[in-house]
């Protein structure tokens, strides 16, 4: 697997080029290709090469911005006859282009991410329009919620995250998320699981700043649905994973009748690129059947020698009366480029319906090599 910076190739510009001449007939492929590849194109990682290629494609369209924008719909319009590029990540500079010169021409901009979506999403660069244009944007993305096409149902509900990661922040919504509740709640019975997906992480943003109001939504939206219950399960995982008591009683996941016994760290000292090995054992003392949210949290040291907590989720099911079960689990230490260990103390606790009910040490130590 290459990497993703690799997508802008000379494969890729030489068939977008092919496609320029198909929509405009003066355009000088030869050109195109030349300045593409100046400008120390080898040396620029992925997004420096999407925002060169924004700048590029600027330079061989009209200056007028509405006239741009009507030429880029003809080249979405050749690009699917071509079978080329719908969806793909190396036309997120589409968009860019969008974002980077029309925030100050509303009406076209606003038409041309319509569109635009539709072919690849726009939800990055949504966000200077909401930030520049506030609620006039905010209900022209309820509008949206209501479209015939998915994409743009989609691109309504992900643009609008307040938490949108590796986007632009959006602090006003981080405030005060009420703004973009009409759109939720036109959304929660999407007949698009992808649009629903969107929905449930628009929810656990809202859940970071806002959880009471996530317990209101929780409540008013349950039982609607298979698919809106879903939703919402979904939206409340940071809440879940947090061991939130109005969420844990929204699930019926009470605790103080579930006794963990038999909790044992197998392997208290851990080599760099080994597990962890655990086990423990539940008990669901009360007289029914009881649902059971199993989780387990490592303590991981950091750089400062802090210890910083991380939820893993084991299950969550219905255990009979009575019934005494034992869990075993492990967890990887092997090293992977995104997550750098630090040796020494660390702890592992067992989580059941949202309370820590133990704490244990284990070490982890460098691997042997010879």
């Amino acid at each position: 697997m290459g990497l993703i910076k690799e997508i802008y190739s000379k494969s890729f510009y030489n068939r977008f080029a092919d496609t320029l001449l198909e929509v405009i007939p003066a355009f000088n492929k030869q050109e195109f290709m030349t300045v593409i590849f100046g400008d120390g194109f080898e040396e620029k990682e992925w997004k420096d090469r999407m925002k060169h290629t924004t700048r590029i494609f600027h330079q061989f369209l009209p200056a007028d911005f509405p006239t741009a924008v009507q030429l880029i719909e003809k080249i979405i319009h050749q690009l699917r006859k071509d079978n080329f590029g719908e969806d793909g990540l190396a036309f997120v500079f589409l968009p860019d282009y969008i974002e980077t010169y029309g925030l100050d021409d509303y009406n076209h901009s606003v038409k041309a991410l319509e569109f635009i979506t539709q072919f690849v999403s726009c939800e990055f660069a949504v966000r200077p329009f909401i930030l520049k244009y506030g609620d006039q944007m905010i209900q022209q993305m309820i509008v949206w919620s209501k479209h015939e096409n998915y994409k743009v149902r989609r691109f309504a509900s992900e643009g609008s995250r307040p938490r949108l990661p590796w986007a632009m922040a959006i602090p006003a919504l981080k405030k005060d998320p009420t703004p973009i509740l009409p759109l939720l709640e036109n959304l929660k019975n999407d007949p698009s699981e992808w649009v629903r997906r969107s929905v449930a992480n628009n929810i656990n943003d809202i859940a970071k700043d806002h959880p009471e109001l996530v317990i209101r939504i929780a409540d008013q939206w349950k039982g609607i649905s298979k698919e809106t219950d879903a939703i919402i399960k979904h939206g409340s995982r940071t809440l879940l994973k947090s061991g939130h008591a109005a969420i844990l009683k929204h699930y019926g996941l009470e605790s103080g009748n579930i006794e963990l016994t038999d909790f044992e760290v197998a392997t208290p000292a851990v080599k760099i690129g080994d597990s962890l090995e655990f086990s423990f054992s539940v008990f669901n003392k009360n007289a029914e059947s009881h649902t059971i949210r199993l989780e387990y949290g490592i303590y991981y040291q950091k750089a400062s020698g802090q210890l910083n907590r991380k939820v893993f989720k084991i299950s969550e099911k219905v255990y009979q009366p009575a019934v005494k079960t034992k869990i075993q689990r492990k967890q990887s230490f092997k090293l992977i480029t995104t997550k750098k260990f630090y040796t020494g103390e660390h702890q592992l606790s067992i989580i059941v319906n949202g309370e820590e009910k133990e704490i244990k040490n284990f070490k982890l130590v460098e691997a042997c090599h010879y």
